[in-house]
C-alpha cells in the first residue's frame, strides 16, 4: 500500500476482557467506528495501546486483526518500543510479515541513549525493513530529543519519512518545514496542540481522543484542510476540555472512560494500571458528561 503521511490516525487503545485476554470483539467495534468516521490510518501498540504490557504475540494478533478489518482501505502501523536494537529489528520484521503498512518508532527504552546511539538505533531498524518509518519525537515523556541535526543523518535512510512531532513547541513545525520541506512529513502528536500544528503546516494528526470521538476529530482535520478554519476552530474549542484528558499520566484510563461513554470501548485496563476511582474518576466523568451534553452537530465534512 502506498503510504501517505496525512490525515487523522488514531493511536488506538487495546481492549481487554475481565480475564486479561484481548477483547477482539470490542476492538473490532472501535476500529469499525474509526473507519466509518473517515480516519486515514491506524496506529497500534502505542502508549494508549498499553504497549509496555503487551506480549510480542499479542502485538502480532492486533496487527493481523487490524489488517484484516481495514482490508487495505487505510494503512496500519505498529509501534516499536524496545530496549535493544536486536529486539526492535525483530519487531519490525514481525510487523512486515503480519501485513503492517508502516512503523512508529520510539528511541530505545529504559537506557537513555546519546545522540550517536539513538541515530544508530533508528538506522539499524530502518535498514532491516522496507516499511516506512515515523520517528516519535517526544522528549517530554521519553527524555530523548531527536534534533534537526540527527534528522539530517536519519534521512539518509530512504524509509525514514515522517516524524510524530510531540516536543510541545509549535515553532518546531516551521523549523522542520524550513529544513526538510516535504522530505520529512509531520504528524502532530499532542491533542491539545493539534489544530495549531495543522494550521502551521503539519501534515496530519496522531490522535488520542479520536478513540472515543472519531467523527469530531476527522471533521476538524478535514475542515481546516478545506480552508473552513472558523468551523474547525469552533469544534476544537468544544473539544479542548476532552483533549486535555490526553495530556495526563492517566490518559489510558481517561480515554477508555470516554470510549465507554460513546459506546465503543470498555474501561478495562491491564495491571499495574487500575480503573480510576474517587475524585479523580468523578472529575473525568464530569468532563466527559459536559462534552456529550454540548456535543456539536457536525457539518458534512467528508469529501470536502
Amino acid at each position: 500500500m502506498k503510504f501517505n503521511w496525512e490525515g487523522v490516525m488514531p493511536a488506538v487503545t487495546t481492549k481487554f476482557k475481565e480475564d486479561d485476554t484481548l477483547d477482539l470483539q470490542m476492538f473490532t467495534k472501535n476500529i469499525q467506528a474509526q473507519l466509518d468516521a473517515g480516519v486515514h490510518g491506524i496506529v497500534l501498540g502505542g502508549t494508549l495501546g498499553e504497549a509496555s504490557t503487551l506480549s510480542k504475540q499479542e502485538k502480532r494478533i492486533l496487527t493481523r486483526t487490524t489488517v484484516a478489518i481495514v482490508e487495505d482501505k487505510i494503512p496500519v502501523m505498529i509501534n516499536i518500543a524496545e530496549q535493544s536494537t536486536k529486539a526492535a529489528i525483530a519487531a519490525a520484521q514481525n510487523a512486515e510479515d503480519d501485513g503492517a503498512s508502516g512503523l512508529m518508532m520510539l528511541p530505545p527504552m529504559r537506557y537513555k541513549a546519546g545522540d550517536r546511539e539513538t541515530v544508530a538505533y533508528f538506522k539499524a531498524v530502518a535498514n532491516a525493513t522496507s516499511l516506512p518509518i515515523m520517528v516519535y519525537n517526544n522528549p517530554v515523556d521519553y527524555n530523548i530529543e531527536i534534533t534537526l541535526e540527527m534528522f539530517n543523518e536519519l534521512l539518509k535512510c530512504h524509509n525514514i519519512t515522517a516524524v510524530k512531532e510531540s516536543t510541545r513547541d509549535i515553532s518546531n513545525v516551521t523549523r522542520i518545514k524550513n529544513q526538510f520541506g516535504d522530505r520529512l512529513k509531520i504528524m502532530t502528536g499532542v491533542d491539545t496542540l493539534a489544530l495549531e500544528s495543522l494550521l502551521m503546516g503539519a501534515d496530519g494528526w496522531i490522535a488520542g481522543l479520536v478513540c472515543a470521538f472519531p467523527a469530531e476529530t476527522v471533521a476538524i482535520y478535514e475542515l481546516q484542510k478545506a480552508g473552513r478554519i472558523q468551523e474547525a476552530i469552533a469544534i476544537y474549542r468544544w473539544f479542548l476540555p476532552l483533549l486535555e484528558l490526553d495530556i495526563n499520566p492517566k490518559l489510558v484510563q481517561n480515554i477508555k472512560l470516554a470510549e465507554v461513554a460513546t459506546g465503543i470501548g470498555t474501561e478495562i485496563v491491564r495491571a499495574p494500571r487500575l480503573p480510576l476511582i474517587g475524585e479523580e474518576r468523578k472529575h473525568v466523568l464530569k468532563v466527559i458528561e459536559q462534552g456529550l451534553k454540548n456535543r456539536p452537530t457536525l457539518p458534512e465534512y467528508k469529501n470536502l
